[in-house]
């Protein structure tokens, strides 16, 4: 009796997953009906990879890698099959991309495909600019760093710079006007690193985000050069709720050069200005524009201890606390 209780059971619960699995069919057959094949985020990634060797030459070869091996005939060949190869990858990728923008819903395969060259040969020209940019911001990182050995050891290790070249390879696609393959980029930074850094917004030179985790930066935020942030930052929008009818309009702050800001503070709004040379300390929440070489910070913290039951409380002295040497 209980054998056929089983096999009542197991035959129940295989119509029920034959079931299921039509129902998910039929889903997905009518999504791709309405859908254009999309991007593939592994190639994208791979491209990540590659273009990191490109931009940080001879850092990350599997030998070490001396400065007259750099200007070698075969090590340069190296570097030109490579972008070669991200050419060749990076122009399927758009095209398949380019049919998510609706003004190329109705143009023809053949068409598609020569404005995607053209995209791709644009952004491979912008790669020596990308890369004079990550210069400064690894020179930021480590003059702003006392914990730093190297440059080398920034390059290779910082989730900050890491996330930083994402995002500069990132923006100047998002500036060709290329959809899907920037947000890829961003949120696959954002997953390995816990910066999440919007393809749109606009980073000056000399940008260092110390320690990093958790930042968020969004689309329209503007930040000018000798910029440092650190961990938990964000610079986000005051309010979502209008959705698709505020898409483009300036929502984020923006950070003018020389701009410090501690752990934990947000900066909202699109009309928030951050002047020159301000200092904004650890957890402020900030919605009005600042002037020039302001120190912000929150009322001081109360403290309280206890020690068998005695409880003690202190005030920190606010330029023991808030104001910061930098």
């Amino acid at each position: 009796m209980k054998q056929n209780t089983r096999g009542s059971s197991e035959t129940q619960i295989m119509a029920e997953i034959e079931r299921v699995t039509g129902i998910i069919i039929d889903s997905a057959e009518d999504k791709l009906r309405e859908m254009p094949k999309q991007p593939v985020k592994s190639v994208i990634v791979a491209m990540i990879g590659q273009l990191q060797h490109i931009l940080f030459p001879g850092v990350f070869e599997g030998a070490n890698i001396s400065k007259n091996a750099l200007h070698n005939a075969s090590y340069k060949n190296r570097i030109s099959v490579m972008l070669e190869e991200i050419y060749n990858d990076l122009c399927v990728q758009i095209s398949l991309a380019l049919r998510y923008d609706l003004k190329y819903k109705d143009i023809g395969q053949n068409e598609i495909e020569e404005e995607a060259a053209k995209i791709t040969h644009q952004f491979i020209s912008k790669i020596p600019e990308i890369k004079e940019k990550l210069d400064t911001d690894i020179e930021a990182a480590y003059n702003g760093d006392p914990a730093a050995y190297s440059k080398a050891e920034i390059i290779v290790s910082y989730p900050g710079i890491y996330a930083g070249m994402v995002h500069r390879i990132a923006h100047e696609l998002y500036l060709l006007s290329v959809p899907l393959i920037p947000r890829i980029m961003s949120e696959y930074a954002h997953n390995v690193t816990g910066i999440d850094i919007h393809p749109g917004a606009v980073i000056g030179k000399y940008f260092f985000m110390d320690h990093g985790t958790g930042i968020v930066i969004g689309e329209t935020t503007i930040i000018g050069n000798n910029v440092k942030l650190y961990q938990g930052v964000t610079l986000g929008a005051l309010s979502t709720k209008g959705g698709q009818s505020i898409k483009g309009v300036k929502r984020h702050p923006t950070i003018h050069d020389n701009v410090t800001v501690y752990s934990g503070a947000s900066i909202l709004g699109g009309d928030t200005v951050i002047g020159e040379g301000v200092v904004i300390g650890g957890n402020a929440f900030v919605v009005r524009s600042i002037p020039e070489k302001t120190r912000v910070s929150v009322k001081n913290p109360e403290l309280q201890y206890k020690n068998n039951n005695i409880s003690t409380h202190l005030e920190l002295d606010q330029k023991e606390f808030w104001y910061y040497e930098i």
